[in-house]
C-alpha cells in the first residue's frame, strides 16, 4: 500500500467526520434549511454522534481507565472537549425535541414552543459551535493530511513547466 493513500479504516472515518460537520453547518442554519430540515437533521446528527462514540469505543474506555495516570496531555484536552462536546450536543437535541415544531408533531406529540427549552436550545446550540470549532483545530493536523491523502498528493503534477506563464502573442500589424 502507498504511503500516500488513506487506509480503508481512516477514510471511513474522514467520511462520517465529513458527513457530521456538513450536517451540522445545515442545521445551524434553521433559516436557511427550514424548521423541518433543522429537526430531521439535528436528530440525525445526534444519532450520528452516538455512532461517532461507539466506532471510537476503544479509545474512549482506554483513556477513561488512566485518565489520573499516565495519558498524555492532548489526549486528556481531547477527553474533556469530547466529553463537554457529546454532552452539549445530547442537550442540545434534547432541549430541540422539547420545543419540536415538526418532527414529535408528525407522531402526534405535542410540545411547547418556547420558554427555558428555548433559551436552553439557544444557549447549548451556541456553545457546540464553540466546542465543534474547538475539536476541529485540535484534529486539524489529521484533517489535512487525511484530506492530502485522499486527493492523492502524489498524482499531482509537479512538473516547473506546467506552472509556467503561457506566451503572450507578438503583436501582429496589418
Amino acid at each position: 500500500m502507498e504511503k500516500t493513500k488513506l487506509r480503508g479504516r481512516q477514510k471511513f472515518f474522514l467520511v462520517l467526520d465529513s458527513a457530521l460537520f456538513l450536517i451540522f453547518l445545515i442545521a445551524t442554519a434553521p433559516h436557511f434549511s427550514g424548521i423541518a430540515w433543522h429537526e430531521w437533521l439535528g436528530i440525525v446528527f445526534e444519532a450520528a454522534i452516538v455512532l461517532h462514540v461507539l466506532i471510537h469505543w476503544e479509545w474512549v474506555v482506554a483513556v477513561t481507565r488512566s485518565f489520573l495516570g499516565r495519558v498524555q496531555g492532548m489526549a486528556r484536552l481531547n477527553y474533556i472537549l469530547n466529553a463537554l462536546l457529546f454532552i452539549d450536543i445530547t442537550l442540545v437535541t434534547f432541549t430541540g425535541l422539547m420545543i419540536s415544531q415538526s418532527a414529535l408533531p408528525l407522531f402526534g406529540i405535542e410540545t411547547t414552543h418556547g420558554g427555558i427549552w428555548r433559551m436552553v436550545h439557544s444557549l447549548s446550540s451556541d456553545a457546540a459551535v464553540v466546542l465543534i470549532g474547538a475539536h476541529l483545530a485540535l484534529h486539524w493536523q489529521w484533517i489535512a493530511r487525511s484530506i492530502k491523502r485522499l486527493v492523492g498528493a502524489r498524482n499531482i503534477v509537479r512538473r516547473s513547466t506546467a506552472l509556467q506563464p503561457i506566451e503572450q502573442p507578438t503583436e501582429v500589424r496589418l
